[in-house]
């Protein structure tokens, strides 16, 4: 079993890992606008990976013990899609928000996981909201990240924002520990009770990545066996960074150029401004 403690070469790999996924999203940004397909969006990002980057996208034929392969380089999961939406035909239409989630594996074996929320020509204000929400959750989790923190602290700093919305936190799905393997421990919940579960430890590195439905909790799993819907149709988001636990805080891996800042609920834990690149506390 590989450890989930990451030594001074593999932080170094992890960095490069999560900078590389984070510049996916940064190049496909441009292309998410009404009338492109999923399809068209998964083979820009593929083609980037394979040409550009030379990192191979982690999700393509990924096939976990009962699943069959996964088809495609990314996945692209549109409104009440919550997770492990398959790239196809589906044409982005205005007022539709979408989750990209991103995994590279580099030349030497890291993985760097990442996704964002892109909200599609004149989205509505509950779609708004409902992406902002789920970005605040994140970072909400991520600000509990430090030595001695117990795994069920971001849960419930997750779990709590979510409801106090109005909002619901699917439990079925969890953030991972991650390195030179695509998922192992800890599992990081995105609900819980505070001073519960196993401590973080230094060296550590694993996502955090609540799933967040407007409506209720409960899911749907489609007949690809990959496709998961709320099962009320609500609408759903996603956002999702690899961090790592250091001596003192937190480092947010999948940073780069373009991505969002933190939001302002935060600023009191990362102060008031925000580098462009990884981000320490």
């Amino acid at each position: 079993m590989k450890s989930i403690f990451k030594d001074v070469s593999d932080l170094n790999g992890m960095r490069n890992a999560g900078k590389l996924a984070s510049e996916v999203l940064d190049f496909i940004t441009p292309f998410i606008q009404e009338g492109v397909s999923t399809e068209k969006i998964d083979a820009l990002c593929h083609e980037y990976m394979r040409d550009v980057q030379h990192t191979i996208p982690a999700p393509l034929n990924y096939q976990p013990p009962g699943y069959p392969p996964f088809p495609k380089s990314i996945c692209t999961s549109v409104n009440d899609v919550i997770c492990h939406g398959i790239p196809g035909e589906r044409v982005l239409k205005s007022g539709d928000i979408v989750n990209l989630d991103i995994t590279v594996i580099t030349p030497e074996g890291y993985y760097g996981d990442t996704s964002r929320m892109f909200l599609i020509g004149d989205a509505s204000i509950m779609a708004n909201r409902l992406c902002q929400i789920t970005y605040e959750c994140m970072w909400l989790g991520i600000a509990q990240v430090r030595p001695g923190t117990q795994l069920g602290d971001i849960g419930y700093a997750i779990q709590t924002h979510a409801e106090k919305a109005g909002y619901s936190v699917v439990r079925e799905y969890c953030g991972h520990g991650i390195g030179k393997v695509f998922h192992q421990d800890p599992q990081i919940l995105h609900y819980g009770k505070p001073g519960t579960g196993s401590c973080l430890e230094e060296g550590m590195t694993f996502t955090i990545e609540p799933m967040i439905n407007a409506g209720r909790k409960e899911i749907k799993t489609m007949p690809d066996l990959w496709t998961v819907k709320t099962k009320d149709r609500s609408l759903s988001a996603q956002w999702e960074h690899t961090v790592l636990v250091t001596a003192s805080g937190v480092e947010v891996l999948t940073v780069s150029e373009h991505s969002p800042h933190p939001p302002e609920i935060v600023k009191p834990v990362f102060g008031q401004t925000f580098p462009p690149s990884t981000i320490l506390i």
